[in-house]
């Protein structure tokens, strides 16, 4: 019997990202499998070129669930693997019936963590390998290899055409900056930002900024600082072209965000700067050319996901880094 297997993932870029190298491994395993993927349709480009996905669905949160669970409730998935365990999946899984299996999120540990600062993790996986306990059935085990993202030619094509027409990176290395993250407490100072950007490009190398909309303006700014050898693009392309210019990028500076994972996704050496989260929730650099900068601060961590405001007022897990370290940290990291 051949097996269909489907996977759920929702969101964000990070999180889908993370299930990558579950499903090479799957279809390693599985050769024949049909292998379905759901995930929001913002996070499709993450997938759309992926060859281990025989079938790759969007799911638009602002609509009706049930359309979608009844087209995957015809599907005679042999398999079904829930990535996420959010309100909105463990709904998909009541409505679409089966077994379903997941994985563990360690609420609990993650919680006392934060509370009193110690490590009550039995679990010391990472979240890449978290996610095998949802394949239980599949006879499957991390291959010790990262993360995928496979660019497809035009968005490579797209990359390509903005720094030759903006005459970036031509002749000259490139490191790729994304300054920005969901929460505040996640983000480096923006002065920092302009700083080290401006270091880079005095010292030979030529930049670009990612990120989203909320980050068009920051994005101005820091290329502003650097002066001609630098550019933004945040705001103005999509994961796609993101993904292309991390590809063609010597290295990158992160928060940690999803781009942090999109960066290693397409192998391209990453400085990840951590503040409130740390190591023991899942998401470092996974099996990635990587250096992590953090503080080892009696309040660390204090969130999961970070948020609006330093509990303490003073935000010194991400402002005790320095640009010298960072800079120093790019120059070191492995070409």
């Amino acid at each position: 019997m051949t097996r269909k297997i489907l996977l759920v993932r929702l969101s964000s870029i990070g999180d889908v990202l993370l299930a990558t190298p579950l499903l090479r491994v799957i279809k390693a395993r599985h050769p024949d499998a049909r292998i379905t993927f759901v995930t929001k349709t913002a996070m499709l480009p993450l997938l759309e070129h992926n060859p281990r996905i025989d079938e790759l669905i969007g799911y638009d949160p602002v609509r009706p669930i049930r359309p979608l669970a009844r087209y995957l409730a015809r599907g005679g998935f042999t398999d079904r693997l829930d990535l996420h365990g959010s309100l909105r999946t463990q709904m998909l899984r009541w409505l679409v019936p089966g077994r379903w299996h997941s994985y563990p999120k360690h609420h609990a540990a993650r919680s006392l963590l934060i509370r009193t600062k110690r490590n009550w993790y039995r679990d010391t996986r990472p979240v890449p390998e978290r996610y095998f306990d949802a394949a239980r059935d599949l006879d499957v085990t991390p291959d010790g290899k990262p993360l995928e993202m496979f660019i497809g030619r035009e968005a490579m094509d797209d990359a390509v055409r903005r720094l030759r027409e903006e005459g970036i990176g031509q002749g000259r290395a490139l490191v790729a900056l994304a300054p920005g993250a969901q929460h505040a407490t996640k983000r480096w100072p923006a002065r920092q930002w302009q700083i080290l950007a401006a270091t880079l490009t005095e010292q030979g190398t030529d930049v670009v900024v990612l990120g989203g909309p909320a980050e068009s303006t920051l994005g101005a700014d820091i290329a502003t600082a650097a002066g001609d050898r630098a550019m933004s693009v945040a705001g103005l392309v999509g994961l796609g072209v993101s993904a292309a210019l991390l590809k063609l990028a010597r290295c990158a500076v992160t928060g940690d965000t999803g781009l942090m994972h999109l960066a290693t996704a397409v192998s391209t050496p990453v400085v990840a700067l951590f503040g409130p989260t740390v190591q023991s929730f899942g998401f470092f650099p996974y099996r990635a050319r990587a250096t992590v900068l953090e503080r080892n601060l009696p309040c660390r961590p204090c969130s999961a996901m970070g948020g609006p405001v330093c509990p303490l007022g003073h935000h010194r897990c991400l402002t005790d880094i320095t640009t010298d370290q960072v800079f120093d940290a790019v120059r070191r990291l492995p070409r």
